[in-house]
């Protein structure tokens, strides 16, 4: 994925000849993807006993790493410690998920101040002074940040914290190894508590339990037991970045939490001895004498996350780099926290179930339930077609098709390989506000990072000629057209719900020309039939002999763009294609990138959408933000780069045979329900 600028290097293939890797953990066998991980980062596993040359892989300091420490010394071979990236996934690896990257050291275990690591050592010494670099880390943090991300991100980002004012203490789970490392037990944990109490007199305390604890994998060293009128034990799930907001204090040992603490814009207090700590960004009760530098959270952050880990990139099977582990977790994430509860689904076409399944239905079956009342008494989230909700629907959550929905059309019965959830309305719709407009009026300014992902978005989209359906019809040459002003008229299908919702004054396809033929009575205007109407599966064929200078049927109106000068449009997604290619739009109805002053908007546009963002901020909130991708490959959640690599090289599978029966029927049914209407 190039999720943003040309600094964020496609990661190198490892050597030509892998380095050999002898193992003595059953774990190396077991886990594909750590296996997959370290070949790609050069490596080969092997059985046996090593020889001149070859190294020893151990996990960490986990209750097997003696058996390789063993045959390391006895064969004087060098030590290869493997540990989980700081990103790892939803739940804890005991819950049998795969790490989305490692951390692989031939010096020592990060964690572990005993012996410097390949991490200390370039916080030690790299100059991390790279502006590039130094701005990848303050857009990541900020990314991290607003998508609740960290090691474990299966929790609610919505739960709510305890009321601010607060000292936090952060529990660990009993025996981990950075606590043991230190030289750390209960007792320094029981210290930590009583200077937490007494450097802030009065104040609550918080102990923050490990998600492991909860699980039931592993006690912690705090209990119910420690808990009083003033201290609390939470075992809930929470975002920790939401804990950090109201908290006056931090206080660790040696969590990933107190790392993270940092970035907060906390000052830990540390009573262990971690990464993190001895580089002038926390209080240090048990300092490391030999590390003495002073770094800047940027430069901590830049080579804890960016410089020292393995990243992997599920969708491409190759190493990929932090901003492509972020965008892969928090798509997952995202859909763990949507999905998780279940859903009950109303008002789905029988052939939507499946695509609806694969996309909602990954930790819950999707309940399909028609009545209103019935899939309220389900007790799970409820989720309606937009266009076709009826009142009995005004509490569900509304679906429908993104913007960058396929290779073919929907009304062909093609998948989708985006879907928008609105719990306020849906885009389409001006007469009440939806997601996407407070998306819009949130990208109305953009971090450095995020401007950045958003313009690569859209250079990637025009030099790919993509867009909603990606039919691949060709464009006729217009060089011999007669001079003058060239105005793209998009038809539209006209019982279409944006229309019906979307605009008062000009409703069909016959006076949309009618009234730019009046507006510019000496211009050119090109009219693009809308490829449904032209299958015969949807309504709104007209006669645009004498309106239209020139009726280009079957072709492809994204390569029509660059030979036009403006466009004209009701409601039709063409005109926001168009606003990413740099052409003047003149909007008729209310579509959702009308009103905000990139648009002439000819039409009644709701007077609320007042903020004026950029195309990037469009783009932004309208195809990074708002919609849900799936991997039609892998069938995980996925970022929008995804989506466009995968349509960009026609890696998308086509339908089968039954599908394109049942789309031929359908169209035959859509065409005499259409003359009927008619008669």
């Amino acid at each position: 994925m190039a999720l943003g600028p040309e600094i964020y290097d496609t990661p190198v293939a490892g050597p030509a000849q892998d380095r050999r890797l002898f193992v003595y953990n059953g774990g190396f066998l077991t886990q594909r993807r750590v296996r997959r991980i370290l070949q790609l980062s050069g490596y080969s596993l092997h059985l046996g006993l090593p020889r001149a040359g070859d190294s020893v892989a151990i996990w960490g300091k986990s209750p097997t790493a003696h058996r390789g420490l063993r045959v390391a010394e006895k064969y004087d071979a060098p030590v290869v410690r493997v540990e989980d990236a700081l990103l790892r996934s939803l739940h804890p690896g005991r819950a049998g998920e795969p790490p989305l990257g490692l951390l692989i050291d031939s010096k020592g275990v990060h964690f572990d101040p005993s012996t410097p690591s390949e991490l200390e050592e370039l916080l030690a010494s790299h100059p991390l002074d790279d502006t590039a670099l130094l701005n990848r880390a303050r857009g990541a943090i900020a990314r991290l940040t607003e998508t609740h991300l960290t090691k474990y991100t299966g929790f609610d980002a919505d739960t709510p914290a305890p009321d601010p004012g607060y000292v936090l203490v952060i529990d660990q789970t009993f025996g981990d190894a950075s606590v043991t490392a230190c030289g750390a037990d209960r007792a320094r944990f029981m210290e930590m508590l009583v200077f937490a109490q007494e450097e802030h007199p009065g104040a609550r305390v918080i102990i923050k339990t490990h998600p492991e604890t909860r699980a039931g994998y592993r006690k912690g060293y705090f209990s119910a037991e420690d808990a009083n009128d003033r201290i609390t034990l939470m075992s809930d799930p929470i975002s920790p970045w939401k804990l950090f907001e109201g908290a006056v204090g931090v206080y660790t040992v040696s969590s990933q939490m107190g790392f993270e603490a940092i970035f907060a814009g906390h000052r830990p207090r540390v009573f262990g001895q971690p990464i993190y700590a001895g580089w002038g960004l926390t209080s240090d009760e048990f300092p490391v004498p030999r590390r003495q530098r002073s770094l800047t959270r940027p430069q901590l952050f830049a080579a804890a996350m960016i410089l020292y880990p393995k990243w992997y990139d599920p969708f491409h099977d190759r190493l990929g780099t932090l901003e492509d582990a972020i965008e892969a977790l928090a798509a997952q994430t995202r859909s763990w926290r949507e999905d998780h509860q279940g859903w009950t689904a109303s008002a789905m076409r029988m052939w939507k179930r499946k695509p609806l399944q694969g996309f909602f239905g990954q930790y819950k079956p999707v309940t399909f339930e028609d009545d209103p009342a019935k899939a309220r008494q389900t007790g799970t989230p409820w989720m309606v077609w937009a266009g076709k909700a009826q009142v009995g629907h005004a509490d569900a959550i509304s679906v429908e098709d993104g913007f960058l929905r396929s290779k073919g059309l929907g009304a062909a019965l093609i998948p989708p390989l985006s879907l928008v959830c609105d719990d306020l309305g849906i885009y389409y719709d001006p007469s009440r506000p939806s997601r996407l407009e407070k998306w819009i009026e949130k990208r109305a300014t953009l971090r450095a990072d995020q401007q950045t992902r958003a313009r690569r978005l859209i250079e990637r989209l025009t030099e790919d000629g993509l867009s909603k359906y990606n039919l691949n019809t060709s464009a006729p040459g217009l060089s011999g057209l007669a001079k003058g002003r060239r105005i793209l008229v998009p038809g539209q299908v006209e019982d279409d719900a944006s229309i019906r919702s979307g605009t008062d004054l000009v409703r069909t396809n016959r006076a949309l020309l009618e009234t730019v033929r009046a507006a510019h009575p000496d211009a050119v205007i090109l009219y693009k039939p809308h490829p449904d109407v032209e299958a015969g599966l949807r309504s709104g064929a007209i006669d645009a002999t004498g309106l239209a200078d020139v009726i280009l049927p079957q072709c492809d109106p994204i390569a029509l763009l660059g030979q036009v000068d403006e466009v004209w449009t009701m409601t039709s997604l063409l005109g926001f294609e168009a606003l990413l290619r740099g052409i003047p739009v003149i909007t008729l109805g209310a579509p959702f990138y009308a009103g905000w002053g990139l648009t002439v908007d000819k039409g009644d546009v709701p007077p609320r959408r007042r903020a004026e963002p950029s195309i990037e901020g469009l783009v932004h909130a309208a195809l990074i933000d708002y919609p849900r991708y799936r991997d039609p490959l892998t069938g995980l959640p996925c970022p929008v780069e995804v989506i466009v690599q995968r349509l960009a090289t026609g890696t998308v599978p086509r339908p089968g045979p039954a599908n394109r029966m049942l789309s031929k029927l359908q169209g035959l049914f859509a065409t005499q329900a259409h003359l009927w209407r008619r008669s």
